[in-house]
């Protein structure tokens, strides 16, 4: 069993696939090592690959809002990414680069252990819970697999795309801070 630490050393040297020749910096993850809730994203942007934090940018900015606003505080939670290196131009990861990434994503979980998995948006959905997951119809479910409670909201991204779905996030997090206060 590797450490984090271990782990993100492995993560931080890896070449396995495209991403990694145009990355400026490896986004590994970063949170309370022993965090019983865990969110999940696609993969780093732009400001992400820059400063090798996940959710920095307007997005991060609005997801620690939402945190707040149900109570709990950034340094709780453990945040990562399907994908630890920036896909160029923001695009979604394609599924191979999810494939070759996603061992790493596993050991975290395993790592971490938490008990909450919020899967951010439908590629996290995707590559965690069935790759046919539909967002609009199957976000704000939970989802028990072995000792895993997951749930789907929308990334933050989309909503400040589209502040129609803020509604429903919000539905979201309550059910997650409901869930956090019962665990």
């Amino acid at each position: 069993m590797y450490t984090l630490d271990e782990l993100q050393y492995i993560v931080k040297r890896c070449h396995r696939c495209p991403l990694s020749k145009s990355r400026t910096h490896v986004v590994f993850g970063e949170g309370n090592r022993r965090a019983r809730l865990m969110f999940v994203g696609e993969g780093p942007g732009f400001n992400e690959d820059r400063l090798g934090r996940p959710f920095v940018g307007r997005a991060g900015q609005l997801l620690d809002r939402m945190l707040e606003a149900i109570g709990i505080k950034r340094e709780e939670v453990y945040i990562t990414n399907i994908v630890k290196c920036r896909p160029p131009n923001n695009r979604d990861p394609l599924p191979n680069e999810c494939n070759t990434c996603i061992e790493f994503l596993r050991w975290q979980v395993k790592i971490i252990d938490p008990a909450i998995i919020v899967c951010l948006g439908a590629v996290a959905a995707r590559n965690i819970i069935d790759p046919n997951f539909r967002i609009t119809k199957e976000r704000g479910v939970w989802i028990n697999r072995g000792k895993f409670h997951i749930i789907t909201t929308y990334h933050p991204a989309a909503l400040l795309r589209d502040e129609r779905k803020k509604k429903e996030a919000w539905e979201d997090f309550r059910k997650i801070r409901g869930k956090y206060n019962e665990i």
